[in-house]
Parts: structure tokens; sequence; C-alpha cells
């Protein structure tokens, strides 16, 4: 009995010196943080970068996803804050898809669909005009349509749909963005 407890013991010693000694690794990406004397916060860099508006001659149900995508976008990397002079320049590409995954028997419209974007995003620095990163990501989003035999119902819960799954296209590139130059870049 006694032998187990002094191994309990020594297990958990273990794990605290391991964990003493890799707590010093860990550094969060939104941390600031000084480089060579300078501060750099990675806010600052976030705010570098210029998200071009889409455009928006074509009066689609897909241009005014790519506005809501880069509209998301620029409130995530910008937040309030305006008047940064752009490091680098964002060009987004995207596709937008749906399909009725369950279709209701008598009235044969879908009760159930899936909407997704599938997004392509290069980072351009200014200065230069070269690419320093390119990425693609997508989002699939599903949505219900009760009493599908409603012409409002379906139209709202597609714009729904869509709204998430740009708020998610907007938080993935916000992501590698974040992720891009918190690695010193």
């Amino acid at each position: 009995m006694l032998s187990a407890r002094i191994r309990i013991a020594a297990r958990l010693v273990a794990v605290a010196a391991l964990a003493a000694l890799t707590a010093g690794c860990f550094q969060p990406m939104y941390a600031e943080r000084t480089l060579d004397g300078q501060s750099s916060a990675l806010r600052e860099k976030l705010m570098g970068v210029e998200v071009p508006p889409v455009d928006k001659a074509n009066a689609s149900r897909e241009a005014r996803v790519g506005v809501e995508v880069r509209n998301a976008l620029a409130f995530k990397l910008y937040g309030t804050a305006t008047g940064a002079p752009p490091t680098h320049r964002l060009v987004l590409r995207f596709y937008t898809s749906r399909s009725s995954l369950m279709i209701d028997p008598t009235t044969a419209l879908p009760t159930s669909e899936n909407y997704g974007i599938d997004a392509q995003f290069n980072l351009i620095e200014i200065a230069s005009n070269k690419s320093v990163m390119t990425g693609t990501t997508f989002s699939r989003v599903s949505y219900d349509m009760p009493g599908s035999y409603q012409r409002f119902t379906r139209t709202r819960a597609l714009r729904d749909a869509e709204d998430r799954a740009a708020q998610e296209i907007a938080d993935n590139i916000q992501t590698r963005l974040a992720s891009f130059f918190s690695a010193g870049t």
C-alpha cells in the first residue's frame, strides 16, 4: 500500500517537473511581445492588411456573400480602428454551393440543405508586390426550412446560413493571418 502511494507521488512529481520545463515554451498568439527591442504587436500587423472591396457589379447572391465575408474579415482585422497604412493586400476568391439533404415526400421541396463556401486567399506584400502566403479554407453549414412551402422562411434560412458560413470563413482566414504574422515574418 505504501509503495503504491510512493509510485503515484513519484509520477506526480515527474509530471510537475515536465510541466515546469515546458511552461516557458507557450506564448499566446495574440500576446504582445518585443522583437529586437521594438514593440511588434500582432494587432498592428493585422491592421496593415488591406482587404479590397468585392466587385459589386454582379448583383447575385454570391456577390452579397462576398461583401459579407469582406466585412466580417475587415471587422476582425481592424476592429473599430482605421487609418493604418497597408503593408499587405489580401486577394480573395470564393465559390458557393448548395445541396439538398432531405426532401419532403409530399411537397417534393427540400426541408434541409447544406450551404458551402470554398475560399482561396493570397496575401501579397505591397512593397515588393510578391505573394507571401496563399491558402484555402472552406465552410459548410446546414439549415432547416420548416414549412418549406413558405417562400420567406426558405429565403431567410438561406440568408442566415450564408451569414454563418461567411463568419466562419472570416474566422479561418483571420486565424491563418494571425499565425503567419505571429511567426515573426
